[in-house]
């Protein structure tokens, strides 16, 4: 009998604190995050993202990754989404008037980017430049301007992205638009004979180039940065232009449908603070955007970085977007 009791209260025990356990479970709030893949990947900065943020939230934080924009379309004011982190500005104007994002809430003061910021809805979290880079054992005196590399030899060997399906493709249409204007077809003429191949997306294109198959390729400012600090390989670098550099920001919003508004508004607030930007720099490859620059990492320190910034509005983006890509297609057509 007493065999019997004990067996009893233990399994009792065990039930109760299964369902104690359970319940802890249930109460703990999570914040679900859209987030690009490259983002939630073991190499990139989710991970610790999650790390940081749980240890002072009290909560789960879940990333989702994958599409953004047309998944939160898609799915409406019915999304899992409590915040999307990875946006660019050639799709905050669509974003913005879809209704589904609300005013984000974080202060902006500590800001450090290369313009004045003041947007209540996407905030920012990192930014690059569009720019070529070149390997300096293979090419002894890069394009000093890109009237240079219009004019260089046709056998040097470019690699960019398709401005259709990359974003880095689509900052090169509006950068050779900012630069050249209504000669943008020109300098795309100019241009074409060069480009040996025209990738779906980044990743193909630089990892081209790493493997000897281009001579420049179309990357960012801080893709040097990269080879400096991983791989101490200090032979990359980035041309830079007199004309100026497009300027690309990656930007978090926080949707309007979200069901965590309090631990949406704090992981915003998260995003410009010491533990993220100081995490970002060699988590994601990019500059941090509320981070001073004698604080970046040492190889951050060593980067080439343009004095003259190019930069379009999401409006003034949208209205030129499909004559930038047509005179990039026209020119590489023919």
């Amino acid at each position: 009998m007493k065999i019997t009791v004990t067996t009893t209260m233990k399994a009792f025990t065990f039930v109760a604190g299964c369902l104690t356990a359970s319940t802890a479970l249930a109460e703990t709030p999570v914040l679900t995050v859209y987030a690009p893949d490259y983002f939630v990947s073991e190499w990139g900065p989710g991970p610790k993202i999650e790390e940081l943020f749980e240890a002072q939230c009290g909560c789960d934080l879940q990333f989702k990754p994958g599409d953004l924009l047309p998944r939160v379309l898609l799915e409406g004011d019915k999304t899992e989404a409590d915040i999307v982190i990875g946006l660019n500005t050639d799709v905050t104007k669509k974003a913005r008037e879809s209704g589904l994002f609300a005013p984000h809430g974080a202060t902006l003061d500590g800001l450090t980017l290369p313009l004045d910021w003041s947007d209540d809805t996407f905030l920012p979290f990192n930014y690059g430049h569009t720019a070529f880079i070149y390997d300096t054992t293979k090419i002894d005196t890069a394009p000093a301007s890109f009237d240079d590399l219009l004019n260089a030899p046709d056998d040097l060997r470019l690699v960019i992205q398709d401005p259709r399906s990359s974003i880095s493709g689509l900052a090169l249409v509006l950068w050779v638009s900012a630069v050249y204007g209504d000669k943008a077809e020109e300098a795309w003429a100019k241009l074409a004979p060069k480009i040996v191949t025209v990738t779906r997306g980044w990743s193909e294109s630089y990892g081209m180039f790493t493997d000897g198959e281009a001579d420049m390729v179309l990357s960012y400012t801080t893709s040097p940065a990269y080879h400096i600090i991983a791989e101490g390989d200090e032979t990359k670098k980035a041309a830079i232009f007199p004309e100026g550099h497009y300027f690309m920001v990656e930007l978090a919003a926080k949707t309007a449908s979200t069901d965590q508004p309090e631990l949406a508004d704090q992981f915003m607030e998260f995003v410009v603070g010491g533990d993220f930007q100081g995490m970002i720099a060699t988590g994601n490859w990019s500059i941090p955007a509320a981070l001073p620059k004698e604080q970046w990492p040492e190889g951050f320190q060593k980067l080439d970085l343009p004095e003259k910034v190019l930069f379009f509005d999401e409006n003034e983006a949208a209205a030129l977007r499909e004559d930038a890509i047509e005179a990039w297609r026209s020119a590489l057509s023919q």
